[in-house]
């Protein structure tokens, strides 16, 4: 205990010293040889009592949080003194008497609200509803405790029972007042967690030993002068006592309804004792209004407890909607998981929905998610239920019956769904059709081992939705093989997430030559991951993760950092090289991204031109309206647009009609196929003619053996791009190579002179 009460550092010793020596002089008073009268010792309790509220009022000061407590007890003790000064009066003018108990009776039961009150806000939360001092349960037991005490006095013929009330009553108040207290000060540290905090039993026992004080006093025993200040002591030494942190609570209905039980038995049993015996007017009265305040706290926590079930009603409903909210599908989930029930579990998240925010407003895209939510409800089964995750996206819980198969439960909801939403919404005076991306994943519930965390599925219905919206197929559903963690792919996500933020995404360019002259014209940018265990990862091992992990947006706004930067020291270093970078599906969906790339540009004072956007023909299949207005913006910064593995795709010559591409890339499939297969010749020369008329270049992918580049340069192909000329390199490493390169062709013209001449 030595060890825990150590007194707070700041502590002005001009507080302390005069409560320390006016203890003394009042514990000589009492106890010493010379009798003092009445007056002298209720002058000392007066002046140790406003020393005492002093510092009281200087810890109310210095702890903030903790101000309803000290500043009631503040309050408390200055009432004591008030009652000590009235108490001295009254002595001085009744010379000769015994010191009349009543001013100093009065004085605790005014202080009582105020000292029950901080020990019970002590460590509570300031969030409570009703009444969270509970003063008005407190009163009602010291009622219901005056009741049954004048009650047993009545009936066991005590001396008391004949004095006068307005003698009586204030002393059986005090003591009431004082158990209740004390009671409260005892459970405050089991109901709030504060039993290791020394200062909870510094102040109960300040408390016991006023309320001995008090019983010395009726009885006359100068003991109780030296109780009281020993109580006083107690109390300044909690308040000088270093705080120990202690979690705050709320108010507990159950805990004040049952006290509230208990106030009002105990009043019923003084009502039945005093109506078959001798009546106590004063009791029946005590006993009756503490009844009544009993039933009103009861009312009061009726009150707590339908807030509280709507608070609770309330964080588990989406506002928007109406629907179960994230927590309330987490939670159906985990319940028919409890039961070992079957189940499928859906995300689905409606495809272009930020068109109807931009077009129509705010208020015809909640409108729009009102209704879809309405007719997806109507759809589902008793036992389904139907949630928003947030924004446009939406969870499907459905049980499946016993002995049914969740494969085929969820494919029903699939094809369920997309019937439900086929029909058209009629939103601001518009007729809007609705396309949604949905994945699923099945829990066999406990037949097939333990079930799954409820989070755990809803990352991999989430996993398959994103799949499903990247691959254009609607509806997914969850294959642990592709889409799972068994090789540690999320892990590896998380990884990839860190890893982006940390700049361990480099770059290797490869370049691309001119095929008439040999001369590097451009570079492609592709990405490597400097994985700090793995090594150098290849696109494939991150890239896919990245598109459907939703990480596709950040990866690429570092690769354009990063290959933006670069080309902008090379073109200050005199080297005109373009910089090309690739774009996937999800990066032509972001309509913000034009203006970012327009930042980079005019940061690093790159001429827009220098910049090359390769995109595919199946890319821009995804979602060809949004695609394309992205595209249009990107070109409009002066950025080239070039089309990527040109001839692969289903619509060429009509992305050719509608974009102002300035470069087509041939696959490497015809190129590698380019001397063997008359075909892939046949279309090479052809697609080679129809860009020249159209006035685009051609850049010939897959170069790797010398034969290829001259038939390429046989047939008028602009530019080569392959592992004859180099693999991608590191910025440092190609510029070597750049130097290599200058020198052989400097050499070669040199070689070339003498001929000439």
């Amino acid at each position: 205990m030595s060890r825990r009460l150590r007194l707070l550092t700041e502590v002005p010793r001009g507080l302390l010293v005069p409560v320390v020596l006016l203890a003394v002089l009042q514990v000589v008073l009492a106890l010493g040889p010379v009798r003092v009268d009445q007056a002298g010792q209720l002058g000392v309790a007066l002046v140790l009592q406003l020393a005492a509220c002093r510092v009281l009022t200087w810890r109310a000061r210095l702890a903030p949080a903790e101000r309803a407590l000290w500043q009631r007890l503040a309050w408390a003790g200055a009432l004591l003194a008030a009652g000590c000064a009235v108490a001295v009066v009254v002595v001085t003018v009744r010379t000769g008497q015994d010191t009349d108990l009543v001013p100093l009776a009065l004085a605790h039961v005014a202080a009582f609200p105020l000292v029950y009150g901080g020990m019970v806000l002590w460590n509570r939360d300031s969030t409570n509803i009703a009444d969270p001092s509970d003063t008005l349960l407190g009163a009602a037991a010291v009622l219901a405790v005056v009741a049954v005490v004048d009650t047993v006095l009545a009936h066991t013929g005590s001396p008391w029972a004949t004095a006068p009330w307005w003698q009586v009553q204030p002393v059986l108040l005090s003591g009431a007042a004082g158990a209740v207290v004390i009671g409260t000060s005892v459970a405050v540290p089991f109901i709030s967690g504060m039993t290791r905090d020394p200062r909870a039993w510094l102040i109960t026992g300040a408390l016991t030993t006023d309320l001995l004080a008090g019983i010395c006093a009726v009885y006359g025993n100068r003991l109780g002068w030296a109780l009281a200040t020993a109580g006083v002591l107690l109390l300044c030494l909690a308040a000088v006592v270093r705080p120990t942190p202690v979690p705050r609570t709320m108010t507990d209905p159950g805990a004040t309804t049952v006290g509230a039980f208990v106030v009002i038995i105990a009043s019923i049993a003084v009502l039945v004792v005093t109506a078959v015996g001798a009546a106590s007017p004063t009791a029946v009265f005590c006993a009756g209004v503490a009844g009544a305040a009993s039933g009103v706290r009861l009312l009061l926590n009726v009150r707590d407890l339908s807030q509280l079930a709507v608070s609770r009603r309330e964080a588990l409903t989406d506002e928007l909607t109406g629907l179960a909210n994230r927590r309330a599908v987490l939670r159906r989930v985990e319940e028919l998981s409890a039961e070992r029930s079957p189940l499928v579990l859906g995300v689905l998240d409606l495809d272009k929905f930020k068109e109807v925010n931009d077009g129509l407003g705010h208020a015809a895209g909640d409108d729009l998610l009102r209704l879809v939510a309405q007719r997806v409800s109507r759809g589902l089964g008793p036992g389904d239920v139907l949630g928003r995750l947030g924004g446009d996206e939406f969870a499907l819980v459905a049980a499946v019956a016993p002995g049914g198969c969740p494969e085929e439960r969820a494919a029903e909801l699939g094809a369920a769904v997309q019937e439900w939403l086929a029909e058209p919404f009629a939103v601001g005076g518009l007729t809007v059709h609705v396309a949604v991306s949905l994945g699923l994943t099945c829990s066999a519930g406990g037949r097939d081992g333990d079930p799954v965390a409820p989070a755990a599925l809803l990352r991999q219905a989430d996993t398959a939705m994103y799949d499903a919206k990247r691959a254009g197929t609607r509806v997914v559903r969850y294959d642990a093989d592709r889409h799972g963690d068994s090789s540690g792919r999320l892990a590896l996500v998380e990884e990839l997430r860190a890893g982006i933020a940390g700049g361990e995404l480099v770059l290797h360019h490869q370049p691309q030559l001119s095929v008439a002259d040999r001369r590097t014209v451009g570079v492609e940018a592709l990405v490597r991951w400097q994985h700090p265990t793995r090594g150098l990862l290849a696109p494939a091992d991150f890239l896919p993760l990245a598109e459907v992990h939703g990480l596709m947006g950040v990866l690429t706004d570092e690769v354009l950092a990063q290959a933006v930067a670069q080309a902008a020291v090379w073109h200050r270093a005199g080297r005109g090289l373009r910089m090309s970078v690739n774009l996937s599906a999800s990066n032509l969906l972001d309509t913000g991204l034009p203006g970012r790339v327009a930042e980079l540009l005019e940061l690093h004072a790159l001429p827009p031109s220098s910049l090359v956007l390769e995109v595919t023909e199946t890319v821009l299949l995804s979602d060809p309206d949004r695609s394309l207005a992205v595209v249009g913006a990107l070109t409009e910064l002066g950025a080239g647009v070039s089309i990527d593995d040109f001839g692969t795709g289903y619509a060429s010559l009509t992305y050719l009609h509608q974009l102002p591409v300035v470069e087509l890339k041939l696959d490497r499939s015809f190129t590698a196929d380019l001397l063997t297969d008359s075909r892939a010749a046949a279309i090479v020369a052809s697609t080679i003619r129809l860009a020249h008329q159209l006035g685009l270049r051609v850049v010939a992918e897959g170069v790797e053996d010398p034969a290829t580049l001259v038939h390429l340069r046989a047939l008028d192909c602009d530019e080569s791009q392959g592992y004859l000329h180099s693999p991608p390199l590191p910025a440092d490493a190609l510029e070597q190579w750049l130097t290599c390169q200058d020198d052989s062709r400097g050499r070669d013209r040199d070689e070339a002179r003498p001929a000439l001449r």
